[in-house]
């Protein structure tokens, strides 16, 4: 009987396996550089290069309205995206009304997870020079609260109607600014007070901060625990988000003081994530999400921010009115590393 080599066996098979991946090439797009969106796939682009897993070409500073759509229709690998894209996709409204409701529910069928991330936690902030006294001191106030349009706008505007009870043109006037030119609008001065996406920390923050000190506002336990805002949180793309306050001061060091009435920093956070088409190869996707998860220490540690945006939560965002599930290869390897999946976030 021929003796067989396991060890030789065993090592030709990993090769052979490691040299096909590696000779995958994927598409992927992404936001611009500076945030979790980006980070984590280009984090990802990485590791699937160096790992031999796939040779992954990323495109930066893309609209992901359409990214994800690309990935839909098969013309794109990989896809970050908030939340809220697939849940307009799925119904064809907004961005995606030309598509009309059969055909936006058709592609945003084909869209599965692979991993989730924050995009930006909403607060208030202000310069101290402002004399501002928090959320009951807003009335009649300058606010700077996001882009021309989009979604940021809409949670700004709707966060400081549900927190002080102030609508944008009666109760405050409202600024915007594209993203580009929000760190120079803060800096001006101009704007009283800020409501905004943000991460601990992000340029918004720590770019207007060399010109003075900030304060930045905890949501009110009262006004978040609120039926209105706890249902508002429930909305697609959107969810809750708390820390202990001595965590993000650690983070953010000197020049920023925080306020809130106990020990909890409050706030609702936009989510999102990278997404594939559901006929991604198993295999593929199993290497892809298992090596991420095994080098989430390396990731969160390429920026500030990198523990406070959940890149190690795979439940956030995900079930109740999202329509979009996990892959179940991405789910299976997000398990066998030892995280939680309710069923309901894991596509058949």
């Amino acid at each position: 009987m021929k003796k067989v080599n396991l060890l030789a066996v065993t090592v030709a098979a990993v090769i052979t396996t490691t040299s096909a991946f590696a000779q995958t090439n994927l598409t992927a797009e992404t936001a611009s550089p500076g945030g979790a969106t980006h980070l984590s796939l280009a984090h990802m682009t990485e590791i699937a290069g160096t790992n031999g897993i796939a040779n992954i070409q990323l495109a930066e500073g893309q609209t992901l309205t359409n990214s994800i759509q690309n990935v839909a229709e098969g013309k794109t690998d990989i896809a970050g995206t908030p939340f809220i894209l697939p849940f307009l996709m799925s119904r064809g409204v907004g961005p995606y009304g030309a598509l009309g409701a059969e055909s936006g529910a058709e592609l945003a069928s084909n869209l599965r997870v692979i991993n989730p991330f924050t995009l930006g936690i909403f607060f208030l902030f202000a310069y101290d020079s402002k004399g501002i006294g928090g959320w009951d001191d807003l009335e009649g106030r300058t606010i700077y609260n996001g882009p021309p349009r989009g979604g940021a706008l809409t949670n700004g505007r709707a966060m400081i109607q549900i927190v002080a009870g102030l609508e944008e043109g009666s109760g405050y006037q409202g600024m915007q600014t594209n993203w580009g030119q929000g760190a120079t609008l803060i800096s001006s001065g101009e704007p009283d007070a800020v409501v905004l996406p943000e991460l601990f920390p992000s340029p918004r923050l720590t770019i207007p901060s060399a010109a003075g000190a900030m304060t930045i506002w905890s949501m009110p336990s009262e006004a978040y625990e609120s039926d209105a805002m706890q249902k508002y949180m429930k909305a697609p793309g959107s969810a809750p988000w708390t820390s202990d306050v001595a965590t993000i001061e650690a983070i953010m060091g000197d020049g920023f003081t925080f306020v809130s009435e106990d020990d909890t920093f409050r706030a609702f956070a936009t989510i999102g994530g990278n997404v594939v088409n559901k006929s991604m190869d198993d295999a593929l996707v199993t290497e892809l999400v298992s090596t991420y998860i095994a080098s989430l220490e390396d990731l969160m540690a390429k920026a500030p921010y990198g523990k406070t945006v959940g890149y190690d939560f795979p439940m956030q965002g995900m079930c109740g009115a999202n329509p979009i599930q996990y892959h179940p290869a991405a789910a299976a390897a997000w398990r066998e590393a030892g995280f939680e999946l309710d069923d309901c976030a894991v596509a058949e």
